[in-house]
């Protein structure tokens, strides 16, 4: 388990990637939301893979203008470094508002993840 997200995050996250590999239209919320300080780097993260733990789906947005769905290495993210030899942080006190859909539309919209 990543040292990013708790170990009841982690739970649900996997419960979550169960869900989806049993129902294609599972829209879940976003589970924990993690982010680079000084960086304008987002992730929300809805699932991780119950096959392999280091993988983690949901909405990411690297500070570039074109947030997307897609997969990322738990174990990757945990090593970045960025200004200052910052760590990519949890946001504790995020507390998701909508679906994961919903979000991914809006931040389509902005161009960034408004959370």
């Amino acid at each position: 388990m990543s040292a990013l997200i708790t170990h009841e995050q982690h739970f649900l996250l996997l419960a979550n990637g169960r869900e989806s590999l049993q129902n294609p239209d599972f829209d879940p919320a976003p589970v924990v939301k993690l982010f680079r300080p000084g960086a304008g780097a987002t992730w929300l993260l809805t699932e991780i893979d119950p096959d392999n733990h280091d993988h983690a789906f949901g909405l990411c947005d690297l500070g570039l203008g074109i947030p997307e769905l897609d997969w990322v290495s738990l174990r990757e993210l945990a090593t970045v470094r960025g200004r200052f030899g910052l760590p990519i942080e949890r946001d504790l006190h995020f507390r998701a508002e909508k679906r994961l859909c919903a979000y991914a539309r809006d931040a389509q919209l902005a161009g960034q993840i408004v959370a």
